[in-house]
């Protein structure tokens, strides 16, 4: 039985249109947090992340909702109330944040050691 072709273009495609988003400065970080509750509003997750703007928070939002990796959920009522949290997708995507999150603390007490 013969296995099916693979195309290379097609993986390059898929891995170059999703480090797009995930690429982009504070992705990762945003996905971090929304791992750790289950929902979080959009004021919760500036003060987690002071250093980033309103307008930039907004737009990774709107990014990661767009490839499917949060779920943005409106509530009718006022105030509005607007939480995010990750897609099952999204979730998957936990364990290689924390492998990276690991990877990390291990290259810092590297680069410390070496002072």
């Amino acid at each position: 039985m013969n296995s099916p072709k693979i195309n290379p273009n097609m993986i390059k495609c898929d891995v170059s249109d999703i480090w797009k988003v995930l690429g982009k400065a504070w992705s990762l970080l945003i996905l971090k947090n929304l791992s750790t509750k289950e929902a979080i509003r959009f004021n919760e997750l500036k003060k987690i992340l002071p250093e980033i703007s309103n307008t930039v928070l907004a737009d990774r939002l709107r990014e990661l909702e767009h490839e499917k990796l949060i779920i943005k959920k409106i509530y009718a009522q006022v105030p509005l109330k607007v939480e995010y949290s990750l897609t099952k997708d999204a979730k998957d995507l936990e364990i290689v944040l924390e492998e990276l999150e690991r990877w990390i603390k291990k290259r810092e007490s590297i680069t410390k050691n070496k002072k």
